[in-house]
């Protein structure tokens, strides 16, 4: 790696080289002469003058690409496209005359990019399975877990933490039926012309309408791909794009709440991400075990969040039937925000399938706020034994801020179960059960039993080849 130059952490630090493969030079130019092919091949079965001679020179050089000519041709010609019909045509001599015949620089800038989101889409669609297999699991194991819940951050009734890492599992199996639909909706652009109006394969085929269709379908379906999109301007339409960012963004999304859940959780020391025999938490507090993965993990996803933005304002500035400050732009922003999120959720099923747990720490924890938490309880056995629930009401109320003041200015025990038991009102209720977590925990396990069974065992089973592969590993 050259170090005088600036490179891209994404490519250096973070993404896996999958990802990056499929946004490399070699396979975005491969895939423009595999098109050059496929639109040659269509052509001469729809009856133009092309020799099977000349597409075999073409395919032989597929992957035989000469960089530095196509830097010097752009050099010289200002057209990133045009540098490559050349490069192609000197390594292809004999199909000189028929590379890119009719074409427009978007047939193959368009169409392989969409093909690279097509394969990104799928790497993505197997990273969130396993991400929602790894947290099921944690889920199964600690159903029954009791927790303190929070709501706005403040101690709340209690849950249980394989209830909670259900949530952060939810939120990915939406994500994950977006991705499905994002596959299943994408197409390609297909052989649309300058314009999107065919004119020049019209021309070509001598005015002839069902050739010009059947051209469209037949590169289409030599790509590998069952549709195009009915119609285009120069471009297929970069709201395209807009879908595909929110997706990425909604996974980022995701994944940013519960990497700031764990890192919350981690602080209470009740939850821990994995920590490395000799990682290093601090350059001076050697005692420090940071977050460092989840704080990652937010910080990649806020990326891929503010990188919809962008697409969204792409889609909205395109001026009739196409203009070209898209072109940079998604140079930037269509592979950046794969490679995050590919980054992103490596890092998550790294996190769940290595959490450390501290049940001990969550009790006492849950203990300290439980008398709080078993106070309307309290309330409704005592008006059953015939109390007045207005005046029992106040009594609480009146116990439970003197209780609060101890352990805020003094910092000593919640004594509200001993006020209570203290006071005739509430003679009648046994008390003693009401430090049970497991009564104030509702059906948070067969919540949790019910999630495995009728959300997640459909996904394994429908993915179960995607499951048998190893998890990626961290790269720092």
């Amino acid at each position: 790696m050259a170090q005088d130059v600036y490179e891209n952490p994404l490519i250096s630090r973070y993404a896996s080289r999958r990802m990056a493969v499929i946004w490399s030079a070699q396979k975005k130019h491969s895939t423009w002469r595999r098109l050059w092919v496929a639109l040659a091949e269509s052509q001469r079965e729809l009856g133009l003058d092309i020799s099977q001679e000349q597409i075999d020179e073409m395919r032989a050089a597929v992957d035989d690409i000469d960089f530095d000519k196509a830097a010097e041709y752009e050099r010289q010609l200002r057209h990133d496209v045009m540098a490559h019909v050349h490069t192609f045509a000197d390594r292809c001599p004999k199909a000189r005359g028929i590379i890119h015949l009719g074409a427009t620089s978007c047939f193959v800038t368009d169409n392989s990019e969409l093909i690279q989101v097509r394969e990104s889409l799928d790497l993505v669609r197997s990273r969130l399975v396993g991400v929602i297999d790894a947290l099921a699991r944690f889920a199964e194991r600690y159903r029954d877990l009791p927790c303190l819940g929070f709501t706005h951050l403040q101690p709340a009734q209690p849950t249980t933490l394989g209830k909670r890492a259900t949530l952060w599992c939810y939120d990915l199996v939406l994500d994950l039926a977006e991705i499905e639909h994002r596959l299943a909706t994408l197409k390609f652009r297909g052989v649309k012309g300058t314009t999107g109006t065919q004119a020049s394969f019209l021309a070509l085929f001598d005015g002839d309408h069902e050739k010009v269709q059947r051209l469209d379908r037949l590169v289409a379906e030599r790509m590998g791909f069952e549709e195009t999109y009915p119609v285009t301007g120069q471009t297929y339409s970069r709201k395209v794009d807009a879908q595909v960012l929110a997706a990425l963004s909604g996974i980022g999304q995701s994944a940013h709440k519960a990497g700031t859940d764990l890192r919350i959780l981690q602080h209470r020391k009740e939850v821990e991400e994995p920590f490395g025999e000799k990682q290093v938490g601090s350059s001076a507090m050697a005692y420090k075990r940071n977050p460092m993965r989840a704080e990652r993990m937010c910080s990649l996803a806020r990326f891929a969040i503010n990188l919809a933005a962008n697409a969204d304002q792409t889609a909205a500035t395109q001026w009739m039937e196409r203009t070209l400050d898209d072109s940079a732009n998604r140079r930037l922003a269509l592979p950046q925000a794969f490679l995050a999120v590919d980054a992103v959720l490596i890092l998550y099923r790294n996190i769940a399938d290595g959490l450390v747990v501290y049940p001990e720490v969550i009790r006492k924890h849950l203990q300290e706020e439980l008398p709080f938490l078993a106070t309307e309880e309290i309330l409704m056995a005592a008006v059953k034994a015939g109390g007045d629930r207005q005046e029992l009401h106040e009594r609480i109320r009146v116990h439970s801020q003197e209780a609060a003041r101890r352990v805020k200015e003094q910092g000593l025990p919640n004594d509200l179960l001993d006020r209570l038991a203290a006071d005739p009102a509430f003679a009648s209720v046994d008390l003693s059960e009401a430090l049970d977590a497991r009564r104030f925990i509702g059906r948070a396990p067969q919540q949790v039993d019910e999630f495995l069974a009728d959300v997640v065992a459909p996904i394994r089973r429908r993915y179960s080849d995607v499951l048998s592969s190893d998890a990626e590993d961290v790269r720092v």
